[in-house]
């Protein structure tokens, strides 16, 4: 794959972020990545790893010059780094984010962008429980999604962003920011929400000790864990930026768990039989789509190996 962007500016250098970076020089796909981060730790290691070709020491310098701008910050921060780094941005720069929630973003993020910039936000579907400047490795988004959300930006700009998600490893889909909101609300909002609560429970419930709990954790309850070690900070935006939608959801989840515990009280085995079966034939669904690619063990490996 060619170069398609000369100057590509990461604000913000976390485990997105920095594994777009090594996918993009294994792709040859930027001539130069800058990257800042509010933290002078984070861009020291980023610095000291060599993660991008150039760490600055503020936003305005990495977004200077640049054709494309990625905000790989949590959502509650888009706004006042957009803020920052407007008066900055080049005439016919592409400014894109990589946040787990959309319409939120463009209501923070489009207002403050000047004339002659175009935004196309998106939300690629990879992540692990890991964070921070090492934690990024080119093959992470390998046979993921990454969901871009035009509205009305120029076709040309979408379909060469589109282009950089493709030569990164994924495959790209398009939606409106409203559903966009509800199916991850599905997902992945309203899952970590329940995976966080489980492991609260694990830890309110006195009579199991914490040594029990680690000694005999199964495998669902290892993937609860996983998930509810991810960066409090953003799942903290996600939910507050996109309640009604998880909301919504969390609500017919709590519909669902009360029918199947009126079916165990009752020993309603058919019901709880049926159910189990429909589930299980979505998780079949998932599989034969090739998504259920262990991303966190995977890149775990990768990093041993580095």
């Amino acid at each position: 794959m060619s170069q398609l962007y000369d100057r590509v500016a990461l604000i913000g250098l976390g485990l997105i972020a920095g594994s777009m970076a090594h996918a993009m020089r294994r792709g040859g796909l930027a001539g130069e990545i800058t990257g800042f981060a509010r933290s002078a730790e984070t861009r020291a290691v980023a610095a000291e790893i060599g993660l991008v070709d150039r760490v600055c020491d503020n936003a305005a310098e990495a977004v200077k010059d640049a054709d494309l701008v990625v905000l790989a910050v949590p959502v509650g921060a888009m706004e006042s780094v957009i803020t920052e780094i407007a008066p900055h941005l080049a005439q016919g720069v592409t400014v894109t984010d990589v946040g787990s929630v959309k319409r939120a973003v463009i209501e923070a993020v489009a207002p403050h962008l000047p004339e002659g910039v175009t935004f196309v936000p998106a939300h690629p579907l990879a992540g692990t429980e890991h964070s921070g400047p090492r934690s990024g490795f080119a093959e992470l988004f390998d046979n993921k999604w990454c969901i871009l959300v035009p509205g009305d930006a120029p076709r040309p700009a979408v379909d060469r962003l589109g282009d950089l998600w493709r030569a990164m490893g994924s495959s790209v889909d398009e939606m409106d920011a409203d559903h966009h909101d509800l199916v991850l609300a599905v997902t992945s909002h309203t899952p970590h929400l329940i995976a966080y609560t489980m492991v609260g429970v694990a830890d309110d419930l006195r009579r199991v000790t914490d040594s029990e709990v680690i000694k005999y954790s199964a495998a669902g309850f290892r993937d609860f864990t996983r998930i509810a070690a991810s960066d409090p900070t953003m799942w903290r935006d996600v939910f507050l930026t996109n309640k009604d939608a998880t909301l919504e959801i969390l609500g017919r989840f709590t519909e669902e768990l009360f029918a199947l515990q009126r079916a165990i009280r009752q020993g309603d085995g058919d019901l709880l039989h049926d159910y189990f079966t429909r589930t299980r034939a979505i998780r079949r669904g998932i599989i034969e789509a090739g998504q259920d690619t262990d991303a966190p063990d995977f890149g775990r490996a990768k990093a041993a190996k580095r």
